[in-house]
């Protein structure tokens, strides 16, 4: 997550919060600042700091900060005029176009004031470093519980003494050490697991209607990303889509994954002039789900083929649920840990520098067209200081060569779609939410359920596509 970071790949998340200040008595920004602070205090993981290891002789490792600098991390912001979802869209959008200072612990936080309706956001952005979407979902959710949580730490850190570097280069050579003890076995594993998948993509034999791994076709959203950013959000009520889940047969992630193949289809026929051949989505699947996780990445990519060039809705249902459930097994049979597992052999002194050079060349992608994430959020309505929290809304980063990120978080009784896309993708980002409703619109139709979608009454009006 740090190594890929380059001045046009920004590795943070984003997570939004809309909240309704309308019982608040005496709102303003220090107000909300103050009754944030102990909340933020007490999540061990943004007071976390890195240190770089002398000469690069391994990773960066974490020290933790006593205090959280508040003028740094706690920033005012404005929603222009008239204070829309569109509007608020827009700021977001800027907020994600700049990358996290590393001299910091790496969070900002945004109190966005001028929304309609008595309505402020909170824009938290925190580096994929620190956490992935279980983590920061869990970050989240203690956030806005509406008792303040008390300060403790979640795993052992290095202390603030600990940075000077025969200390650092002691660390990184026992741990040097215990990843050259894993290695055979670590190959072991590698050959298994790849021998699996092979074995068991022949016995399920061709299917043309399924992308190839590792070879996603040409398409709009892949060309070297621009460093500017757009943000756009939609809601849709949770039971619609369970609902329609149900009623196929299918899992709520198949749902979110044909949804999104009905709206790439939509938006590759108004770009490419054409939708003939399957993309390959890259979805994070977490390793480990506790609810208690508050830092760091433990999750792998599977990589189902969205069919795009399927015209029929249910049909694409179908075939979207296929292509899942081959994902998901060759995921399981190659091993879930693999992946992260090598990653830690990446050399620190190399790495950046390729990473830089590939962001500035790749013109197409090389595993996957798109990342679309599922992340089941807070089952809790939240409160802050007598503040309802009416809406959430998360986005991950965009990768090299992939100029979109779909997002899907559920909270409490909604369903809350985020794209990013950089400045290239789109003409304008509420395309791709437009899409997303429509081809959402047209399976329910297609199986035979109401196409008037339930109102998500606590949230904001939609914003459609200028």
């Amino acid at each position: 997550m740090l190594y890929s970071e380059t001045p046009e790949i920004h590795m943070h998340t984003l997570k939004i919060g809309v909240l309704d200040v309308s019982n608040v008595e005496g709102y303003d920004f220090e107000l909300f600042r103050r009754a944030a602070l102990p909340r933020l205090h007490a999540l061990a993981p943004l007071r976390y700091q890195l240190v770089d290891i002398p000469w690069k002789f391994h990773h960066p490792m974490w020290v933790q900060n006593a205090e959280i600098d508040v003028d740094y991390h706690i920033r005012r912001a404005r929603v222009a005029p008239p204070g829309g979802r569109r509007e608020l869209d827009q700021l977001i959008g800027e907020i994600a176009g700049t990358p996290l200072d590393r001299n910091h612990p790496l969070w900002e936080m945004y109190i966005a004031e001028g929304l309609a309706d008595n309505r402020i956001a909170v824009i938290h952005k925190v580096h994929h470093v620190l956490a992935d979407g279980m983590a920061s979902a869990n970050q989240l959710a203690r956030a806005i519980q509406p008792h303040e949580p008390e300060i403790g730490g979640q795993l052992e850190q290095l202390s603030t003494d600990s940075k000077a570097p025969g200390y650092l280069l002691r660390a990184a050579g026992r741990d040097h050490l215990r990843q050259l003890r894993r290695l055979p076995g670590l190959m072991n594993e590698t050959v298994t697991g790849v021998s699996r998948v092979r074995r068991k993509a022949r016995e399920r034999g061709p299917n043309p209607d399924i992308a190839r791994n590792f070879a996603p076709p040409p398409s709009f959203l892949n060309h070297v990303v621009t460093p500017g950013r757009r943000f756009a959000t939609a809601p849709l009520a949770l039971s619609d889509v369970k609902e329609t889940a149900k009623h196929l047969g299918v899992t709520l992630n198949d749902i979110v994954l044909a949804t999104a193949a009905g709206a790439l289809r939509r938006l590759a026929l108004q770009y490419d002039k054409k939708a003939d051949a399957p993309l390959i989505a890259g979805v994070p699947v977490s390793v480990n789900t506790s609810r208690e996780r508050l830092v760091g990445n433990e999750f792998t990519y599977m990589t189902p083929s969205l069919p795009i060039h399927i015209e029929d809705p249910l049909e694409r249902v179908k075939l979207t649920a296929t292509s899942t459930a081959i994902a998901k097994e060759n995921h399981n049979l190659l091993g879930p840990t693999l992946l992260p597992s090598w990653l830690t052999f990446l050399p620190p002194a190399t790495t950046p520098r390729i990473f830089r050079m590939q962001a500035r060349r790749v013109e197409s992608a090389m595993v996957m067209n798109l990342t679309v994430s599922n992340v089941p959020g807070p089952r809790e309505r939240g409160f802050v200081e007598g503040a309802v929290v009416d809406e959430i809304y998360s986005v991950g980063p965009i990768v090299a060569g992939s100029g979109m990120n779909i997002t899907v978080w559920s909270y409490v009784d909604q369903l809350s779609i985020s794209v990013l896309t950089d400045d290239r993708t789109l003409k304008d980002p509420h395309e791709a939410t437009d899409a997303l409703l429509t081809s959402f619109v047209e399976i329910r139709q297609a199986a035979g359920l109401s196409r008037d979608l339930t109102p998500v009454e606590t949230a904001m009006p939609v914003a459609q596509a200028l």
